[in-house]
């Protein structure tokens, strides 16, 4: 659950995470929502009307259309019919906007903050629908968490849940058969289709990202997922991928997204090949528990990578852990860390 994510971890960060990886996925209307939050707070808006609100959140809902119709489970929907109308040229831009005031915000607006059934400690938005108006108040939360380093990386972080949701939906793949790979020369996951076909989903690095929290798995320092910088994180295997024909022998893909985690990239130059101390295990596993507590599709892959219940998992775990240190030996830890969270 969400909560367990936020154990010892109030941070401001930690509770938008939870609204964007474990809130309820009935339409995809919060990924657009939280991405016109961001846009509009950097533009430095505080007060924000549900008309200025409707430019970013349209246009964020149409991109994503054009690349997949599936953007809600409802059979019907006026708002996204408009999207699409605008798609198909039926009616302008201004109506679309006008159309997504009156229609784009019924549910989002109160639904957004809420995880578990209630709203997150500390709210970013106050709703002010009083006096004939119809606005979101930003609180300071928003406006503190756009000073902090790790909100650099969350509009990219919602980009990539927004790509696992909508192809999940659109695939329609049965949950059993469903693995996420990962191009390790692009750093990208993929499915293929009942058709073979290969479909890109989104970069690991931003794939990954909200999992860990934002912090380097081994050190717990803040981490960077922009490419174009160069403090920008390694994807790197947690068990080494130097053995994965011995895993392999035993029917484990070493490369899967179980054993992959986020690292700075001067602590992964000095672990190399070397195995973690067992005591990292123990991270790896509330990791990937994580994925499986915020559904599809990488809670599927998983899942049928490392076993159907929490014992299972611990155990596949464990047996890896145990088979490749017998080819190594040798224990790593970093040589500084900061205090872990999950």
């Amino acid at each position: 659950m969400a909560t367990r994510f936020q154990i010892n971890d109030p941070s401001l960060e930690s509770q938008w995470r939870a609204i964007i990886l474990f809130g309820k996925n009935s339409a995809t209307y919060k990924f657009a929502f939280a991405k016109s939050l961001l846009e509009l707070v950097e533009k430095q808006k505080t007060n924000i009307s549900l008309q200025a609100l409707a430019i970013p959140f349209a246009n964020s809902i149409v991109d994503h259309l054009k690349k997949s119709d599936k953007q809600g489970s409802s059979a019907s929907s006026k708002f996204l019919q408009a999207c699409r109308d605008f798609i198909s040229n039926s009616i302008s831009q201004e109506q679309l906007y006008s159309l997504t005031e009156t229609y784009g915000f019924v549910n989002v607006v109160d639904a957004f903050q809420n995880v578990n059934g209630g709203v997150v400690p500390n709210s970013f938005y106050e709703k002010n629908f009083k006096a004939g108006k119809k606005e979101i108040v930003v609180t300071d939360n928003l406006l503190k968490m756009k000073e902090l380093f790790q909100y650099r990386n969350l509009n990219k972080e919602v980009e990539a849940r927004w790509n696992l949701v909508e192809t999940a939906w659109s695939l329609q793949i049965n949950p059993n058969l469903l693995e996420v790979k990962v191009d390790e020369d692009r750093s990208m996951f993929y499915i293929n289709t009942n058709l073979m076909r290969r479909v890109d989903i989104t970069s690991v690095r931003d794939g990954l990202n909200g999992y860990q929290k934002g912090k380097c798995f081994y050190s717990f320092k803040d981490i960077s997922i922009n490419s174009n910088t160069s403090d920008v994180c390694d994807v790197d295997h947690f068990l080494p991928h130097v053995n994965k024909l011995t895993h392999a022998n035993h029917g484990v893909n070493i490369n899967g997204v179980w054993n992959l985690v986020l690292a700075d990239r001067s602590v992964n130059l000095d672990k190399k090949a070397k195995i973690p101390e067992r005591r990292f295990l123990q991270r790896l596993f509330n990791r990937n528990e994580f994925y499986i507590e915020s559904k599809h599709p990488l809670a599927e892959t998983i899942i049928n990578q490392t076993g159907k219940t929490k014992e299972n998992r611990r155990r596949f775990l464990e047996t890896q852990y145990n088979l490749a240190l017998s080819q190594s030996i040798q224990q790593w830890k970093p040589k500084f860390e900061y205090e872990g969270n999950f």
